[in-house]
């Protein structure tokens, strides 16, 4: 088996790992990035009953109509950009990749950032090229990636606004010279959208080779997979044709069109995340031995002491929180963790653990 394995299996796939996720039962999940606050059960209630109407013996709406209606009200999509969904974001980076992989090609990105970016241009048989980001603030070193584009020339740049898991804005001057640069597309990530001021979505329009990718995954429905696309109909209609069809399931159009008319709800959750997104920052930068870097999105990346970020790592998990430990996953987050911010109580917990730990 293993011989014929390695005839059939490229080697490029049989050198990766596949992406893991950890075990989280009984565990105070603070590592995914997720919202902490439950739909309020009176809206829960209402949405339970709308499932009762559901037709699970009838394929979806394969355009998901009345979704897109939903997305453009509650999101303020430009009346002059169409939309294109896929099951969560991954899947709008592997149309992406599919739509323009050919032999030689290459996808850019900078490093540190989202692992798919890689991962799914390698699935597409595409290199991939990783610019390193400066290492005192993560900002973009922009020479270098403006160097990198004259050598390979990407058909693909991916630039996550904010980044994950550095958690930082790009400097929008440093993001306009790659986007004049790049001779292929640039797809603007705004994956944490609800947690910064800052994005991309109005200037769509300003260049012809820009896209805004984003989720609805941050402002509280991870479960339900749904990323979507924005840009000019010329480059989604090419896109749309290696999307498979009735890829956003009756569920998730119900559920999430549902959710979108009380956006409200979900805009007062990510408020009050991003209050305590700040009040966790502050605590944090109290502690001496860490170093902590400030944050646009839902999370915060610290720095341990000298090899101690495995041990800590381990120490939160055996008191029962989960957080994400990035030392070994990229050289400029050596000794690195990424904590989410929870509810209240569980960044109470996680500032506790952490000062116990570093005193």
């Amino acid at each position: 088996m293993n011989t014929l394995i390695a005839q059939l299996i490229r080697p490029e796939i049989r050198a990766l790992n596949a992406y893991h996720v950890p075990a989280a039962d009984g565990l105070m999940k603070l590592d995914a990035m997720e919202n902490p606050y439950s739909l309020p059960e009176p809206l829960a209630a209402e949405w339970r009953e709308q499932l009762r109407g559901i037709a699970f013996n009838r394929y979806p709406d394969p355009t998901a109509r009345q979704l897109q209606h939903a997305l453009r009200e509650a999101m303020a999509i430009p009346t002059a950009m169409e939309l294109l969904l896929g099951n969560g974001s991954d899947e709008l980076i592997q149309m992406l990749a599919l739509a323009v992989a050919a032999p030689g090609r290459t996808i850019l990105s900078v490093e540190p950032s989202f692992v798919m970016y890689r991962m799914i241009g390698l699935f597409a048989g595409m290199n991939y090229v990783g610019v390193p980001l400066n290492a005192e603030d993560f900002s973009i070193d922009v020479p270098a990636v403006l160097a990198a584009i004259e050598r390979t020339q990407p058909a693909l740049i991916y630039l996550a606004y904010p980044n994950n898991p550095t958690g930082n804005q790009f400097a929008v001057t440093d993001m306009e010279q790659i986007i004049e640069a790049a001779p292929g597309l640039v797809i603007i990530d705004e994956a944490y959208s609800p947690f910064t001021d800052a994005s991309f979505l109005n200037s769509l329009g300003k260049w012809p080779n820009v896209l805004v990718m984003r989720t609805v995954s941050k402002m509280g429905l991870a479960g339900l997979r749904l990323g979507y696309l924005v840009g000019a109909i010329e480059w989604l209609r090419e896109i749309d044709k290696v999307r498979l069809p009735y890829n956003i399931n009756v569920l998730t159009q119900l559920s999430a069109t549902f959710a979108l008319q009380h956006k409200a709800v979900f805009d007062a959750q990510t408020q009050a995340i991003r209050a305590e997104r700040e009040q966790l920052f502050m605590a944090l930068n109290r502690l001496s031995a860490l170093q902590v870097y400030p944050s646009e999105a839902n999370f915060i990346l610290v720095r341990t002491p000298e090899n101690q970020a495995t041990r800590m790592f381990a120490e939160l998990t055996a008191r029962g929180i989960l957080i994400k430990n990035l030392h070994g996953a990229h050289p400029l987050l050596r000794d690195c963790l990424r904590l989410t911010v929870g509810l209240p109580e569980e960044n109470a917990a996680l500032l506790a653990a952490l000062t116990e730990m570093v005193h």
